[in-house]
């Protein structure tokens, strides 16, 4: 499998990046700028391209962009991303005295890239902490979702590379709503116990 991690300079992106390298799969980082690509892309052995170079070529495209720049990244890579499947893990979040929140949007982050691309979108990953991938497989779960078949068997085997527990397949992309909001239930956790907490689910058989 070749992957493309847009937004792979940024902590997750790098994160995600460095597991996926470790694991075996080659890795083309992307950034707007080519020449920052390629110094994050370097320090881990991948390698590093702009946005629209990243996208060519590859089997999956990981959307680990800001939340902010998600859309209009999407809506500029259509033409070069085509008909490849991409996995968003972006979720938008709004900060606050009382704690972070998930955003009141009522469609998830995801089906917006779906709505800008001709490629199946599915999502996942959101309970996934950069700081719990640095170092090894974390013992946590991967939940993805999605409903392009195809696309989300993609996306869970590249999920089950990067943790030690499973890749679990959520269901359709509506599911991706609840998903994207876990980030904000997993942030305010590391925050009010001062940990690095993931999931796991219970339950599933062997």
């Amino acid at each position: 499998m070749k992957v493309a991690v847009v937004g792979g300079t940024g902590s997750f992106g790098q994160a995600v990046a460095k597991r996926l390298v470790d694991a075996g799969i080659e890795v083309v980082i992307g950034s707007r700028d080519a020449e920052r690509a390629r110094e994050a892309a370097e320090a881990i052995g991948a390698a590093g391209a702009s946005n629209d170079d990243a996208v060519r070529g590859v089997d999956l495209v990981l959307f680990a962009v800001k939340a902010e720049a998600a859309v209009d990244t999407a809506r500029d890579l259509r033409q070069t991303i085509g008909s490849t499947p991409v996995l968003s893990v972006c979720a938008e979040l709004s900060f606050g005295p009382g704690g972070v929140k998930p955003t009141t949007e009522v469609t998830s982050i995801a089906k917006r890239i779906q709505d800008e691309l001709d490629a199946p979108v599915v999502a996942g990953l959101h309970s996934l902490a950069a700081s719990n991938l640095s170092e090894a497989p974390p013992e946590e779960d991967a939940l993805v979702c999605g409903d392009d078949a195809e696309a989300k068997e993609l996306a869970l085997e590249l999920a089950g590379k990067l943790v030690s527990g499973r890749a679990v397949d959520c269901g359709p992309l509506a599911s991706a709503r609840a998903l994207e909001g876990m980030t904000a239930v997993i942030v305010n956790l590391n925050k009010r116990y001062k940990a690095h907490a993931g999931l796991r689910i219970t339950g599933l058989g062997p």
